[in-house]
């Protein structure tokens, strides 16, 4: 293994002498190279130092946040319905709460979402669908493409299409079949229905 040195070379004047000024002066230059150097070593020491503050304090925050939603969706939920109650007030006047939170949404994979598509439509629930609809046609076919163009846009159409149905509509659709006593699939959907416990906090 090599080591490099950083070898000094001695300046001399024009009649062979030393000369003192360059030399005083490279040393200044070396000196406040090795000052800046460590200046920023240091501000790298101290950025690592934050970062890994900052991640000790939102792991902290994620174990505070997991710790609440237990609480507030399990314990509190279970304390007061083994009293019969639904709501509370604390001392400071605070009123307690529990309600059921719903959430639906469409499955990733493929195949159950074109279920889920036609399960809405066999329960005349396509309206909520969203559609936009696209053909590809090949080599030689373009007069059908233009053919095709023209038939939707003298009915009005614009053709594309894509199916989806945003989560908040089909959230709502569920939590209306669960209060009116209808189901949804849930090999279809994405279901569940969680208590959210909320504290209204007086003024």
């Amino acid at each position: 293994m090599s080591i490099k040195q950083k070898v000094k070379t001695k300046t001399f004047t024009s009649d062979g002498t030393f000369d003192i000024r360059n030399e005083m002066l490279k040393d200044t230059s070396d000196m406040l190279d090795n000052v800046e150097i460590t200046d920023v070593a240091q501000q790298c020491v101290l950025l690592k130092e934050k970062e890994d503050e900052i991640a000790e304090l939102e792991d902290k925050l994620k174990a505070k946040k997991a710790e609440a939603d237990d609480i507030g969706s399990r314990i509190i939920p279970e304390l007061l319905q083994e009293q019969g109650l639904s709501e509370i007030k604390l001392a400071d006047g605070s009123k307690v709460s529990v309600k059921k939170r719903f959430r639906a949404t469409l499955p990733k994979d493929d195949l159950r979402r074109e279920s889920a598509y036609q399960w809405l439509r066999d329960q005349g629930l396509g309206d909520i669908i969203k559609n936009n609809v696209s053909v590809s046609f090949g080599k030689g076919e373009d007069n059908k493409a233009n053919q095709l163009v023209d038939l939707a846009v003298a009915n009005g159409f614009t053709p594309q299409q894509k199916s989806d149905v945003a989560w908040n509509t089909l959230t709502a659709l569920y939590e209306e079949r669960v209060k009116a006593g209808l189901d949804m699939p849930s090999d279809v959907f994405s279901l569940w229905i969680k208590d959210k416990t909320k504290i209204s906090r007086k003024k």
